[in-house]
């Protein structure tokens, strides 16, 4: 299971820096495994792709169930958006790279999940005053794949993104 576990990083790693250049052998490089032990877990690329996206869905789940407990709505609000922004890029990057450039099933799911929970931490932060009653999970999601996909296609010093996820912070704020 530590394999596959660092199998997964790696593939996001990679493909998330080097879209369809990146390869299995740089996910096995950058996993400290054998090819095969890849290929052993992920029979083609296209799994592995399919796989790393799960995975990144499933952590911003997890992420997102911990922040609905949170004691401040706005505050749980904020940090999912940021982490959804930030690793947009590299879901966008590696979404590119399907085969038909649809979410298969099983991504489809934990996308469905997460957005589920999204609503209900923003139906909260919007109960709580922290965020205008006039914005809805499509707008948080066109502004996240707005971000994501310019931070994707024009990279971006750290500093520069983490001021444009304050400026939608603010405009969503009450």
């Amino acid at each position: 299971m530590a394999n596959r576990e660092r199998i997964l990083a790696a593939a996001e790693a990679v493909f998330g820096e080097h879209g369809a250049a990146g390869s299995t052998e740089d996910v096995a490089r950058r996993a400290e495994v054998g090819i095969a032990t890849v290929f052993r877990h992920f029979p083609t690329k296209a799994a592995l792709v399919e796989a790393a996206l799960v995975r990144h869905f499933d952590l911003l789940n997890e992420q997102a169930s911990a922040l609905a407990a949170h004691s401040d709505p706005g505050q749980a609000f904020r940090d999912l958006l940021r982490s959804m922004i930030e690793g947009g890029a590299t879901k966008l990057t590696l979404a590119a790279q399907l085969p038909d450039g649809q979410f298969p099933p099983s991504v489809r799911q934990e996308a469905d999940r997460l957005r589920a929970t999204v609503e209900v931490l923003l139906d909260r932060a919007v109960r709580s005053g922290a965020i205008r009653r006039d914005v809805g999970a499509d707008e948080v999601y066109l502004l996240i794949r707005g971000l994501a996909q310019a931070s994707a296609t024009t990279p971006s010093a750290p500093r520069t993104i983490s001021r444009a996820i304050e400026v939608v912070i603010a405009g969503l704020s009450a």
